[in-house]
């Protein structure tokens, strides 16, 4: 059974994208992602233009970030004032990506640039998780005790001025790394259309050493903003959102991340890291093996959106 994808301007079988949201939905579930670093190279994949890819895929981050923010805010766990100022950053970051993406899409150079992203950053996190998660599972095996944190000890991003403090993270921490951690998140959801939480939450707990407990909502609160903006924005912009996609995505999204927390709830922390480890270096080896294969088709025909 085909659709048609109005702004795509393609017809698709509607199970295969059903499939890929629900895939996308239970993996969520079982790991804790948003999904928007793996729904837009699998879009990628189907031949679905990366400009529509990407704006698209983030409206599927919006819909499970929305859900898991709540869930947060009623447990308590989330700061609503560092997720402000996250914000700023982030809208600011926001802005910024949407002109580049214009940018690079009017020059030509969009599709590959959004690729090569793809494939330094999937293999980078992906590779540093697997290793981590490997490293636990050793520890684990051996019976040995994980490595505590001194206690006391200050990192060089404490020493920054324009302190602040957060009452629910428990933190006095200088608004400057925060805001330019949103910003960095902000340009990457606009330009790879991902939500960033995948580098945001270990961001915030390494670098800034924010309680692990409140990481997790803070981060969903401020992409629930970042994402919405930059959809709206690219779709007022470069006319680049399908609302077709859209919506067969997170309804399937929704039902897969049902599945997939029942899933991961069977599974070791250590175990679920090494597992999208894995997953994220394939959908990059994935998108690197497409950068240097010869194409069937040489040469393509793109319809151009007229302004």
């Amino acid at each position: 059974m085909t659709i048609y994808l109005p702004i795509a301007e393609l017809s698709v079988n509607i199970f295969i994208i059903l499939g890929m949201g629900a895939a996308v939905g239970f993996l969520s579930g079982m790991f804790g992602v948003g999904g928007g670093f793996l729904i837009t190279p699998l879009l990628i994949f189907y031949n679905i233009p990366p400009v529509v890819a990407v704006a698209t895929g983030a409206n599927q981050v919006v819909a499970s970030s929305i859900s898991g923010a709540i869930t947060h805010f009623r447990r308590g766990t989330l700061d609503v004032k560092l997720g402000t100022v996250l914000l700023v950053g982030g809208l600011s970051g926001a802005t910024v990506g949407i002109w580049i993406f214009s940018l690079l899409r009017a020059i030509g150079q969009l599709d590959l640039i959004i690729s090569l992203m793809y494939v330094v950053f999937l293999g980078t996190v992906g590779g540093l998780m697997l290793l981590e998660s490997i490293n636990a599972m050793r520890r684990a095996a051996r019976n040995e005790p994980p490595v505590p944190r001194k206690p006391g000890h200050q990192h060089w991003v404490h020493k920054l001025p324009l302190k602040v403090r957060f009452k629910k993270s428990k933190i006095f921490l200088s608004v400057i790394p925060i805001v330019a951690l949103g910003f960095a998140i902000g340009i990457l959801t606009s330009i790879m259309g991902v939500g960033g939480g995948f580098i945001m939450v270990p961001a915030m707990i390494y670098l800034l050493r924010i309680p692990t407990n409140v990481v997790v909502g803070t981060s969903l609160y401020q992409i629930i903003f970042v994402t919405a903006y930059t959809t709206i924005v690219q779709a007022a912009t470069n006319f680049s959102v399908d609302i077709v996609l859209a919506f067969i995505l997170m309804v399937a999204g929704v039902v897969g991340a049902q599945y997939g927390v029942r899933v991961g709830q069977k599974l070791r922390g250590e175990q679920l890291r090494a597992l999208l480890g894995l997953l994220v270096l394939a959908v990059g080896l994935r998108l690197a093996i497409a950068l240097v294969v010869t194409p069937a088709d040489v040469y393509s025909v793109v319809m151009g959106t007229g302004n």
